[in-house]
């Protein structure tokens, strides 16, 4: 459950001398410390907007290598050509709401859709601001290949996943079809439980919906194993860890008993291991997602959360390296417009638009919010390859569900795409919003493994235009 200030646990130390007092003092005249907690609490809920926990579920549509901004939500039709590229802005559902031509699948959907022009991290490498943007905490080094350390910020997966858990899956929060790293399998920080450790690690599900049966890696999602049989392995399995951690103790050995615990759970509920069964969905449909890696994981993020998952995290895939000249990723240094035009934009665009209309026709989408977003932007001007640079100054982000207001944008960015212009919005902002979205105060503290308190946010403020505080 979330930690508000008014529900805080009485063992926290969170309370100040002063409302201790105020409690002791309203003692005296007969009134109960479950009734002050009662009253804070429905005072609290009455004071909040109707937007707060609108949102069942989050997919987060996490495009890895830095989404060009000019090439997608913010097209610069008036800037110079070094600039602008060779693209053209195109109308969307909204009137006077234009986005680039590279995306007319998802400017059929703009009318759902809110757009934050203006997101800014002010980092330009990839681990560093990717951490930011899944964290909403500002990482202390903002240079590359920083891995993963025991002091870092749990991300928004972690902290749904342990503060907000389903009650209707044991797969609270989901990470797939592989985790975010550099070259050399450098991982980033910001991805998993941080200094809360495993308990608050999001399931890795490293995986290739393409691939039917699926297969996760280090699961095994075979038909024929019946609930008698999975007991009766875990309980082996039981046995063979009791017996190694009781000689070696560690952090990575406690680490490793969650993850075979997570494991346990998935394969022992039916409605999980249904949600993998993605062969059942209408063949139209599998098309329309997309018949690649990102489109087909898009898919089972919805199954999932229909499935009762709170959270699903899609990152976007490494795949087909060796064929492809350049990054597989949005890191497009080289041939910026090539990238984007054959390969990027068409696999993003139409999975994009095809998630929001199926929630929608599914009934869903009213709460179910969902995040397409990157670690930064590209540089306004192309470089000497016809490629665009790393860009944290400022980037777009989209939006859709949880009752947002369709056809909105948040900020502006300057006439060349290179600085805000008006409504500049940090990851703490974006933080704060889907967790006012979920029902998570983002004020609210949890303790941390040193019973200190910590605050969901890094003062991070829900973006009023879309939760209407």
């Amino acid at each position: 459950m979330p930690s508000s200030f008014s529900a805080r646990s009485l063992s926290s130390g969170a309370w100040s001398r002063r409302e201790w007092l105020r409690i002791g003092a309203l003692g005296s005249l007969g009134v109960t410390l479950p009734g002050v907690l009662r009253a804070e609490a429905e005072a609290a809920a009455a004071a909040r907007p109707s937007s707060f926990g609108r949102a069942k579920s989050v997919i987060i549509l996490f495009l890895s290598g830095g989404p060009p901004q000019h090439e997608t939500f913010d097209p610069k039709p008036d800037a110079p050509s070094e600039i602008r590229g060779t693209f053209r802005p195109i109308p969307t559902s909204v009137p006077g709401l234009h986005f680039c031509e590279t995306l007319p699948h998802t400017a059929k959907v703009a009318h759902r859709l809110a757009v934050i022009r203006s997101m800014v991290t002010d980092i330009h490498s990839h681990s560093t601001s990717g951490a930011y943007m899944l964290t909403g905490y500002e990482p202390r080094s903002k240079a590359e290949n920083v891995p993963p350390g025991p002091d870092d910020w749990p991300s928004l997966a972690a902290v749904v996943g342990a503060m907000n858990p389903s009650a209707r899956s044991p797969l609270s929060s989901v990470m797939l079809p592989d985790e975010l790293y550099n070259d050399g399998h450098i991982v980033w920080p910001g991805q998993n439980g941080g200094f809360m450790g495993s308990p608050w690690h999001p399931v890795l599900m490293k995986c290739d919906p393409l691939q039917q049966p699926m297969r996760i890696e280090g699961l095994s999602l075979e038909d024929g194993l019946t609930a008698a049989r999975l007991g009766e392995r875990y309980d082996l399995l039981g046995q063979f860890d009791r017996q190694f951690t009781a000689k070696v103790r560690s952090r990575a050995v406690t680490e490793m008993s969650d993850m075979h615990q997570k494991a346990f759970d998935l394969l022992h509920s039916d409605a999980s291991r249904a949600a993998f069964a993605i062969e059942r969905e209408p063949a139209a449909l599998r098309e329309a997602y997309g018949a690649h890696k990102f489109g087909q994981s898009v898919l089972l993020a919805r199954r999932l959360i229909e499935a009762g998952t709170r959270l699903v995290q899609v990152n976007w895939p490494r795949e087909g390296e060796k064929e492809v000249k350049g990054s597989p990723l949005w890191d497009t240094h080289a041939d910026n417009a090539g990238r984007v035009r054959d390969v990027l934009c068409p696999q993003f665009d139409r999975t994009f638009a095809t998630l929001v209309d199926d929630l929608h026709q599914r009934g869903m989408l009213d709460e179910t919010l969902v995040v397409a977003m990157g670690e930064f932007g590209r540089t306004p001007k192309h470089n000497a390859n016809g490629g665009r640079d790393h860009w944290g100054s400022v980037f777009s982000v989209a939006l859709a569900g949880a009752g947002l207001g369709g056809g909105q944008v948040i900020g502006a960015s300057d006439r060349f795409g290179a600085q805000p212009q008006e409504r500049p919005v940090r990851p703490a902002d974006l933080a704060a919003t889907i967790f006012h979205l979920l029902g998570m105060d983002p004020a609210g503290e949890f303790l941390d493994p040193l019973q200190r308190p910590r605050r969901l946010t890094d003062s991070g403020v829900a973006l009023k235009e879309l939760v209407g505080v």
